[in-house]
């Protein structure tokens, strides 16, 4: 047999401090209360902390999400926009501050993709880690299981699910407003909406839409000054040059009033001063665009050109301005009902509508539906209504587009409706190619 070291070897997985019984009698006077009283030793204390993290986290839903932490969150999001980055940062402080003592509603709103469920979940994860409870819920999923629970093989009851949800000692519903149009949706959703304003339990939303499309019922307790916190993580920015009907500024980049010719050849004197005022007051409106310009005339009379113009002089300026098309608008819209489509239909109307500075080239075409006539009512009104800078063309009079939309087109208060009389400019290049060759030929005469 093999002399033995005397010490007595403990395998690597039991503690070397308690032998694996879980628990040490501390060395502490006898005079000490913890005098001959057995204690969980570390490794207990440990284990337990691991198996109540664990209950924490399944208890949750975080699943994946559980990477996702304050310290992972980009500093100041993914926005190029300093306004934008100063509001990411100011919701990540709100974020922080409700983690370390949750209490009340915060609400984060803003476009998708801008950070909204990473805050959130990173709130969640840092009330876990301080022994909080906290369940994490995108509302589609929720409305999802509770429809299931009516199914006879559901594992779980309606009741049980509802009443998780509704009693979470924090709870964060993502994506609020998201597969909530049914009447019934929205009565679950307002059924625990309310029982937690009611209550005042600490709650996290998000949401992708403004809070105003809200039913009223919901607002006015998303907004309550006593209870709740919005905070807008980023704004919607307005493409620069943006194009959505596949045929935009980018490709009328060339159109500026540098190589517009207001001085065209064969015009008569009256229409070439037309003309030049129109160059004036487009210039005007770029240099500082106030109101609305309404330009009508001819295709090819240069409307185009100094929409166009006016468009990219604000681009050099690195101003805001969307250039749509009104027709390829009209077809992009159509398209986003399409279930394949990348882009949803509030994303592309609210980016017109709301434009810092918008162009619509060839407004009238393909607007004779009603839908399309809706459409765009609701695009010119909207603007009518928050005074937003607007440059219009169109081929037709005034008195041939719908009332309710030219009469605001019309408005003296606001626009300045300019008929360019000039001719379709094709008209003069094909005669100056035409009659080039015979001046070529005189001028070889002896």
């Amino acid at each position: 047999m093999g002399a033995s070291s005397g010490a007595e070897e403990i395998p690597d997985s039991i503690c070397p401090i308690c032998k694996g019984m879980g628990f040490v009698y501390p060395d502490v006077p006898p005079e000490d209360p913890n005098f001959g009283k057995a204690v969980p030793c570390r490794c207990t204390m440990m284990e337990l902390e691991r198996g109540r993290l664990f209950r924490l986290e399944r208890y949750s839903n975080l699943g994946p999400l559980t990477r996702l932490t304050f310290d992972s969150l980009i500093p100041n999001g993914r926005s190029s926009d300093p306004k934008n980055q100063e509001r990411f940062r100011s919701a990540v402080r709100a974020a922080r501050e409700f983690a370390q003592e949750p209490k009340g509603w915060l609400v984060l709103t803003g476009v998708s993709g801008c950070g909204k469920t990473h805050i959130a979940a990173a709130i969640a994860n840092r009330c876990i880690a301080r022994g909080i409870p906290v369940f994490f819920i995108v509302v589609s999923d929720f409305l999802d299981h509770l429809r299931s629970t009516f199914s006879p093989s559901s594992e779980i009851s309606y009741d049980e699910l509802f009443e998780q949800v509704r009693n979470a000692p924090v709870l964060v519903l993502d994506d609020l407003g998201m597969s909530s149009s049914t009447p019934w949706a929205r009565e679950k959703l307002y059924q625990v909406m309310n029982h937690r304003f009611n209550s005042q339990m600490p709650t996290v939303i998000t949401m992708n839409t403004s809070i105003d499309e809200l039913e009223d019922r919901l607002k006015t307790r998303l907004t309550d000054p006593e209870l709740s916190r919005v905070y807008l993580v980023e704004d919607r920015e307005t493409p620069i040059g943006g194009n959505v009907g596949g045929l935009g500024l980018e490709l009328l980049s060339n159109m500026t009033f540098e190589n517009f010719d207001p001085r065209r050849l064969n015009l008569p004197p009256e229409q070439q001063q037309n003309l030049e005022e129109a160059f004036r007051r487009a210039r005007e409106f770029a240099e500082s665009p106030e109101g609305w310009l309404v330009f009508l005339g001819t295709h090819g009379c240069g409307k185009t050109h100094l929409a166009a113009a006016i468009a990219n002089y604000r681009l050099r300026s690195a101003q805001p301005v969307f250039f749509v098309v009104v027709p390829d608008f009209l077809d992009h819209l159509r398209l986003t009902f399409n279930p394949d489509s990348r882009v949803t239909y509030d994303e592309v109307f609210e980016q017109v509508k709301k434009a810092p500075l918008l162009v619509l080239d060839d407004f009238g075409e393909q607007s004779s539906t009603p839908w399309a006539q809706e459409k765009l009512y609701q695009i010119i009104n909207y603007r009518y209504n928050a005074r937003l800078p607007t440059v219009i063309t169109t081929c037709y009079a005034l008195d041939e587009i719908e009332s309710r939309i030219s009469s605001r087109m019309a408005d003296p208060r606001l626009s300045l409706v300019f008929n360019i009389r000039s001719p379709d400019y094709r008209i003069d290049h094909e005669s100056m190619v035409e009659r080039a060759p015979q001046r070529g030929r005189r001028a070889r005469r002896p």
